[in-house]
């Protein structure tokens, strides 16, 4: 029999939801803690979107600047029997001065977190990664697992004849940032990949809805339908820019 001492729950491309508390019952049934690494929905745990890994686990990470929207940063929850454990390892071990201006982005990302407009931008980002999925689908794209619960998906491109890189690059030719990314039974290497990840959080902070979502597919279908058209990807630069225009990051005057 397997006796781990640890068992690691989370993922980074994984658009189901997790199941924490099974996680718990394999855990207990050999002994072992359980840490959830939620990194990717931090945000929407906070936004109470996901289920909360807090009362099943020992152990608790993320970041904070993915779906919690704060800074380039992470934070480690535990069992208050742990603390001290976990102070010793972190201080002097792997960390030194504190970055004063980090922890108070960090205090500002958590404010935001409480108000009820967070939880809004939440619902929106999983709005959008359905509406991107079933558009993305109808546009011949193979998703793992059929679509998604949370913000991202994955899309499978064993039967388009391209590889996630190609994918990648191509893409970003023409204004659209995704990244190439494994998928389950992976055949080609991890610099090269079958799948694409994608994600909405970032098009839903600048304002973007379900009707974009919708442009979106569409321009991606397009693309990885002749990756080697130029004319098609020079006009889709084009029309990228004037979306993004329209959604600005930051409104002047």
């Amino acid at each position: 029999d397997c006796k781990p001492k640890l068992i690691i729950c989370g993922a980074s491309a994984y658009p189901r939801i997790i199941d924490f508390k099974k996680f718990r019952e394999i855990a207990d049934e050999v002994g072992a803690y359980l840490l959830a690494d939620i990194a990717h929905i931090a945000g929407l745990v906070a936004a109470k979107l996901h289920p909360d890994p807090l009362p099943y686990c020992d152990f608790v990470t993320t970041t904070t600047h993915k779906t919690l929207r704060g800074p380039r940063s992470g934070m480690i929850m535990c069992k208050e029997k742990h603390a001290k454990m976990i102070d010793k390892m972190v201080f002097p071990g792997i960390q030194g001065g504190p970055f004063m201006h980090t922890i108070a982005a960090k205090a500002v990302c958590f404010a935001q977190a409480l108000k009820s407009d967070f939880k809004e931008y939440q619902m929106q980002i999983i709005k959008n990664a359905q509406a991107l999925a079933a558009e993305l689908k109808k546009e011949g794209l193979r998703l793992v697992s059929g679509g998604t619960d949370n913000h991202l998906m994955l899309i499978d491109l064993t039967d388009k004849n391209i590889t996630g890189k190609e994918a990648e690059e191509v893409l970003g030719k023409a204004g659209i940032v995704v990244n190439k990314n494994t998928i389950p039974f992976e055949k080609r290497s991890p610099f090269i990949t079958s799948g694409l990840r994608i994600g909405t959080p970032a098009v839903t902070t600048r304002g973007m809805k379900e009707e974009e979502m919708k442009r979106i597919a569409k321009w991606i279908g397009e693309i990885l339908k002749d990756i080697q058209n130029e004319k098609t990807i020079a006009r889709i630069k084009g029309e990228v820019k004037e979306l993004c225009d329209r959604f600005p990051l930051y409104k002047h005057g």
